[in-house]
């Protein structure tokens, strides 16, 4: 299901964002009205995952656009996991670790309320800008091809109690718990009427190793960002069931994230740096240049892999590997159009809430006054303004409003107790 598109929303796309991206085509013009007093600091070390959602943050630094924007020290580091992502964040940027990073968006919510931490210890993170939308995928192992399993999940459901019967086990990975793809992939299984928890064992797998442990067996399903799910399609090794986007079309997935105590130290650099990664996303957005994004990204100093695993679904093909192929999805990842860069709060909302459903969080948790803090809109709006972005492609207000997924559930920001009460297959009351 498709997010309602506005005809506001029709008419930014058809003429200020070509405006935007013909102007970043001439040599990335914005900047000039970027702040009187400099950054703070020329520096910053950032984090990344070999995801396809990473992209703005790499085309960043190797367009100099973070030179450009005052920033030439800025360092974007790969992780091995999400996990090792975490830990040095938790050690930040003067412990040789790093002070910012491309993030799972409930990451930096985890983080701060000390939930995904060493001994419980709160790392406060805020958010300055959403990465992307949609364009992360459910895989499923070629033994089920037979399933028919697409985003209706129930498919799949008598084919893994056939294998408990036999004495197997059945698993399903994610890439971390709590974290968007955990929260995608136990939505699109309880949907289905299959309890994440009880009907299947869910484990953590590190993105770059989804493909190799589908292909020794070691799980029926998992969740993951691009390129992992089109690698494993040109494998031969298992097939999509759904791109995220099927079951919440125009959702939100990463976020660029800092150590509040960086932000607090170096206001304008944090502004700076912003400034810097939406007008990569400007630019990764244009088809124009997809070839040569990927082309990039797949560099061995980035990803290493195959731009064959990479550019097809960056350009909106999408080959399910179980005879569904599309083309021009709707789907396709998107790093700028329909507000895909700036982090409404009413989204955050939903992940604390779904984290809630699934037990990792406390219902009586004032999502409100956290939203609050970790959310910095505030720099993502000074840093719009400095790249002269037109003032109706910065969103009047912190909410898209109602939210509707494929199976016809709402949530409304508004009342998420309210959502949480519509759901069948839940941890709480």
């Amino acid at each position: 299901m498709t997010h309602p598109t506005s005809p506001r929303r029709k008419l930014l796309q058809t003429t200020g964002t070509v405006a935007l991206l013909a102007a970043v085509k001439t040599g990335f013009p914005f900047g000039a009205h970027a702040q009187a007093a400099g950054p703070e600091t020329t520096k910053a070390t950032l984090g990344f995952i070999a995801l396809t959602d990473a992209a703005p943050v790499v085309i960043a630094k190797e367009k100099g656009l973070f030179a450009k924007h005052g920033m030439p020290d800025v360092d974007v580091v790969k992780q091995a996991s999400w996990g090792a992502l975490r830990d040095n964040l938790v050690l930040g940027g003067r412990a040789s670790g790093i002070d910012g990073a491309h993030m799972l968006t409930p990451m930096p919510y985890l983080m701060t309320l000390g939930k995904v931490t060493q001994n419980g210890v709160p790392v406060p993170m805020s958010i300055l800008a959403r990465l992307n939308l949609d364009a992360q995928a459910v895989s499923v192992a070629k033994e089920h091809l037979g399933t028919g399993v697409t985003v209706q999940s129930g498919g799949l459901r008598a084919a893994l109690e056939a294998k408990r019967a036999a004495g197997q086990e059945v698993k399903a990975a994610m890439t971390f718990p709590g974290g968007t793809h955990d929260l995608w992939l136990r939505y699109w299984l309880a949907a289905g009427g299959i309890d994440p928890d009880h009907d299947i064992a869910t484990i953590t797998v590190p993105p770059p190793q989804m493909v190799a442990n589908m292909k020794v067996g070691t799980m029926d399903v998992f969740c993951v960002g691009e390129p992992w799910n089109d690698q494993l399609v040109n494998q031969e090794i298992g097939f999509t069931a759904c791109n995220t986007g099927e079951i919440w079309g125009g959702h939100p997935e990463k976020s660029l994230a800092m150590r509040e105590d960086w932000i607090a130290a170096n206001p304008i650099a944090a502004q700076t740096l912003t400034a810097a990664v939406l007008e990569a996303q400007i630019w990764c957005d244009d088809p124009a240049n997809k070839e040569e994004m990927c082309a990039i990204v797949g560099r061995g100093a980035w990803f290493n892999v195959p731009v064959k695993d990479i550019l097809p679904r960056q350009q909106g093909h999408y080959d399910y590997g179980d005879g569904r192929v599309v083309e021009s999805s709707p789907f396709a990842m998107k790093f700028w159009r329909d507000f895909a860069s700036y982090p409404f709060q009413s989204h955050e909302l939903w992940f604390l809430t779904e984290n809630m459903r699934w037990g990792k969080l406390d219902p009586t948790l004032d999502t409100k006054a956290l939203t609050a803090r970790v959310n910095r809109e505030d720099v993502w709006r000074t840093a719009a303004k400095s790249l002269g972005v037109p003032a109706e492609q910065i969103p009047a207000g912190t909410s898209r409003g109602v939210e509707r997924f494929f199976d016809g559930v709402e949530f409304d920001p508004a009342d998420p107790a309210a959502y949480l009460a519509s759901l069948t297959i839940k941890r709480v009351a």
